[in-house]
């Protein structure tokens, strides 16, 4: 087969600061601890204007207690939120939305050497995949070297919802629809509740969009089998909030800002995560 080649981003430049006098007059002990509304704006939340606003208001915590006006923080050890949606403030973390083509392997590395999804993107620094398509499952899939949005996008107390279009062999039946809805036996359990309808149904092949909250192994190919509707292909095309039908395959591109606060905040449950992808 032929390699898989990386494709090239453009970063986005590093903003550029200038110095606040209330800096110049930090206290002993503040090394490294920075105005509160520095902080935010640096982040994305306006003007520090506009982030004085929401700490005065009471929506701003860090290290979970309620920051007031004058509060410094030290961005890199200590952990910041607004309204309850963590702010990523340390330095060093990316956050990368991969369109995963087919025949590609959810690992770092392979031992029967085929290609990787860590290949198709920048070696520095060292990400992982966060959750898994099979093999011949393509679609969207985030790798990050954090390791707390991670574990909360993955972990199935959070029930992340995932949107997969699958072409199916056949005409799809009322019946295979309601009963994907309503959850199907498989020999690990009976699924969730799912949201499914049908997209295209024709005598050869059909299309259904199926959104499930787990993350079994191939589940979803998995359900459409046991309902008599074997999957074809299978394509995710939302995570979470995540979404991007412009993203080619094996073509990958930065997280902006608010599409990673809306997948913190969509598996935290404050919010409904929604965001517009960033070019």
């Amino acid at each position: 087969m032929t390699a898989l080649t990386p494709r090239s981003s453009t970063a986005n430049p590093a903003p550029t600061t200038t110095a606040d006098p209330a800096d110049a007059a930090a206290r002993p002990g503040d090394e490294g601890r920075e105005r509160i509304q520095k902080v935010l704006a640096r982040a994305g939340f306006g003007s520090r204007r506009a982030c004085e606003v929401l700490i005065a208001a009471g929506r701003v915590t860090v290290d979970g207690a309620p920051a007031v006006l004058g509060d410094r923080a030290n961005p890199d050890h200590q952990r910041l939120a607004v309204d309850g949606v963590p702010v990523i403030t340390r330095s060093g973390l990316v956050y990368y939305l991969l369109n995963k083509p087919p025949r590609v392997v959810t690992t770092a590395s392979d031992p029967e050497g085929r290609p990787t999804v860590v290949e198709l993107v920048p070696q520095d620094p060292r990400v992982f995949p966060v959750g898994r398509l099979d093999y011949e499952t393509e679609g969207l899939l985030v790798l990050t070297n954090d390791g707390d949005l991670a574990e909360l996008l993955t972990h199935p107390r959070h029930g992340v919802p995932k949107t997969y279009l699958a072409e199916v062999a056949g005409p799809v039946e009322p019946g295979a629809i309601r009963a994907l809805r309503d959850g199907v036996e498989l020999e690990d359990g009976r699924t969730a509740p799912a949201r499914a309808h049908v997209v295209q149904s024709g005598a050869d092949r059909s299309a259904i969009e199926l959104t499930i909250h787990e993350g079994r192994n191939r589940q979803v190919r998995r359900m459409c089998a046991a309902v008599g509707l074997p999957v074809r292909r299978l394509v995710r095309t939302h995570l979470g909030a995540l979404h991007d039908s412009r993203l080619a395959p094996g073509a990958w591109r930065t997280l902006g800002p608010s599409e990673v606060r809306a997948l913190y905040a969509v598996a935290l449950g404050t919010g409904p995560g929604r965001a517009e992808p960033s070019h």
